[in-house]
């Protein structure tokens, strides 16, 4: 009865899966803040993508980590560089099996750890950023990316990438503007994950966790400029503003359950504190339900894989009373 009269249901395909590809490893390497997430391999990483592909996931969302940095972040747009070479390595490898997206930002490349170039005052330069996400775009493009998520938070990026790839011959790679994104303490694991580099934070080109509206602007903006799907990052804390952003958009609506939502839910559960596979459900469930098209989240095949166990779309939330 509770399945028949459910709201809000979830396909595996409304699943994305982040993943990190890491140059010069031999075997995938565990991320400790995230138990159960590891670098990968280019061979683990097609496994990955298999697994994921079986259990029905709509997508990988790709990061490099790469085992040289300089200030311009040069690896990022080189054709060796370890996130194209990866997605190369996928997108020929599983073609139309799923939809390759690749994230578009300098951090995981710069010496700095910042997302973009900085100034002679080592303040980010937004627009000499913007040339190098140009760059990067045209890259990733050719590599085989679908979608590239811009999430650097750098004015005009989405209008100056477009331009890019229309004035290459990439009319069909699409663009996810990471438009709603917070300077978080939610990040955490993440920089752990990608080994940054940054010191400090990125509180002058993130948003501030105060201001609600101020993500509806800068979605509309995004839409403005040609985005083709809008995001809000981090989800959980943030269900306010994607509410805000999906009652008006008119364009698809993603969120990232990032990795600080995973770790605090597998730490709790690790210490018999919660029951972990009810709280993934519920997290995705209210994510979804606050109006999220698509959610980027480390629980994707092991979610799609339990939704298929109990009929696609069914609610897991829990037999309890």
């Amino acid at each position: 009865m509770r399945r028949l009269v459910a709201e809000t249901r979830i396909h595996p395909a409304q699943l994305v899966l982040p993943m990190f590809v890491a140059e010069g490893i031999d075997e995938p390497r565990a991320i400790r803040s995230m138990p159960g997430q590891v670098q990968h391999t280019l061979d683990s990483a097609a496994r990955e993508v298999e697994r994921a592909i079986a259990a029905g996931v709509g997508g990988v969302m790709l990061f490099g980590v790469p085992t040289a940095k300089d200030a311009v972040g040069s690896g990022a747009s080189a054709p060796d560089g370890i996130l194209n070479v990866a997605t190369r390595f996928l997108a020929e490898r599983f073609g139309d099996a799923t939809v390759v997206q690749t994230d578009l930002c300098l951090d995981e490349f710069t010496d700095h750890g910042h997302c973009g170039v900085l100034d002679e005052r080592g303040a980010v330069d937004n627009d000499a950023t913007l040339e190098r996400y140009a760059d990067m775009a045209i890259a990733q493009a050719e590599a085989g990316s679908r979608i590239l998520g811009l999430s650097g938070m750098m004015d005009g990026q989405v209008e100056h990438v477009r331009t890019a790839l229309d004035a290459a011959g990439h009319l069909d790679t699409a663009i996810l503007a990471y438009s709603a994104k917070y300077a978080t303490a939610l990040y955490g694991p993440f920089r752990e994950a990608v080994d940054s580099s940054l010191t400090g934070d990125r509180k002058t080109y993130q948003q501030d966790p105060a201001n609600r509206r101020e993500g509806l602007r800068e979605a509309l903006l995004d839409i403005a400029e040609g985005a083709d799907i809008v995001m809000v990052k981090p989800a959980s804390l943030y269900l306010d503003v994607l509410a805000d952003v999906a009652a008006a958009s008119d364009v698809p609506v993603w969120a990232y359950q990032v990795s600080g939502e995973y770790a605090m839910v597998e730490a709790a559960a690790a210490n018999g504190w919660i029951d972990r596979d009810r709280m993934i459900a519920e997290s995705l469930t209210s994510i979804v339900r606050a109006g999220a098209d698509v959610v980027l989240t480390y629980w994707a095949i092991e979610h799609a894989q339990l939704l298929g166990t109990h009929g696609l779309g069914a609610p897991t939330t829990g037999a309890g009373r």
